[in-house]
Parts: C-alpha cells; structure tokens; sequence
C-alpha cells in the first residue's frame, strides 16, 4: 500500500518532469508539424474518467481533421479524418506523450488502467469500475497485451488484475514491455485465449 500511496505517485513526478525536459524538442518538433499539416489547435483536449470516477481534461497532439459534428468513439488509423502525419503520430503512440502533463497535475500515473469516456463509464459493468480505484495511466497491462485488439471486458479484466497488486516490478515489467508494443505495434502482443 506504500508504493500504491506515496512512492508510485513520487516516482510520476520524477519520470513526468524528466520526460519533459527530454523530449521537449521532440514536442517542438510536432507542434510545428502539426500546424503545417493540417489547420487547428496543436492539442487536443478531451474530458475522460479518472481516480475515483472523477472527470478530468486529457491531453494528446492533434492528430485527426477537426470536426465539430464527429460523434465520440474509439478512433483507429482507418478512420479517414486522421491526417497523414497523425497515422504516424499515432501507430508512435507520439500524440499520447502530452498526457505527461496530466502525469505531473496529479490526474494520471505513468502506469495504470486507460482513462475513459463517461460513455464508456456509464455503460461499465459494477466490477470494472474497481480500475477506478487507482489513477489511469499512459500505460498499463491491457496496453501491452492487445490494447484495441482486444474487447472492453477484457481491457478491464486486465485493469482489475493490475490493481489488486500494483508493485514497482511490475510496473517497470510493463514500461519495458511498453516500448516493444510502440516499436512492434499492439497487434503482435495480443494474447490468445
């Protein structure tokens, strides 16, 4: 319970804050890009559920057209309004690296189960709202083992066995793993049933 409440939450503002002075030519980099590829903001902001069920502002890099009449759902590199540029930023998990911000203000961890839409929240079964318990992260043990490959009921499956134990093993088991799904894509590190 100590690594859960005190050490995991001060190694994400290490790691956050390491990460940002690290990769901000990186973010420089994109944020040019983006403007030149395609008109609109350089983030996109989005309200997804967090710690507790409780709302918060996501942040990622633009990577699709902007339109105001596009109906909320769960978006794939087929889909005809993400930009060129935003296939890449995307199969790179790239666009996700502003979310070190919401690392940093305390909405997420490094590691954790994905946050959510209240869509998605609302239709939840009671059992899988227990990832509620812990703060989403960039990360997590549905992420590195078919992430959208995979059915809702087994991402949260994955979601309730990571917080019934979290430890810093195993979250630097999942980081490791983490890097080979962003260089070999998702769809290799889907498990069988």
């Amino acid at each position: 319970m100590i690594y859960q409440s005190y050490i995991k939450r001060l190694l994400d503002i290490v790691v956050s804050l390491l990460t940002l002075i690290l990769l901000t030519p990186l973010f420089i980099v994109v944020a040019i890009s983006i403007k030149l590829s395609s008109k609109g903001d350089i983030f996109f902001k989005q309200t997804r559920i967090g710690l507790n069920g409780k709302p918060f502002k996501i942040y990622k890099f633009r990577t699709m057209d902007v339109n105001p009449n596009r109906e909320l759902n769960q978006t794939t590199n087929a889909d005809p309004e993400v930009f060129p540029l935003g296939k890449v930023l995307r199969r790179l998990k790239i666009d996700e690296l502003p979310q070190v911000f919401n690392v940093l203000k305390g909405d997420m961890s490094i590691i954790g189960p994905r946050p959510c839409l209240q869509q998605t929240y609302n239709e939840m079964p009671a059992w899988a709202r227990e990832r509620f318990n812990v703060r989403p992260g960039l990360s997590g043990l549905a992420q590195i083992n078919g992430n959208i490959t995979l059915s809702w009921e087994d991402r949260w499956k994955y979601d309730t066995t990571y917080i019934k134990k979290p430890s810093l093993k195993k979250d630097l088991a999942i980081i490791g793993k983490t890097f080979l799904v962003v260089l070999f894509g998702e769809h290799k590190f889907r498990r069988a049933k």
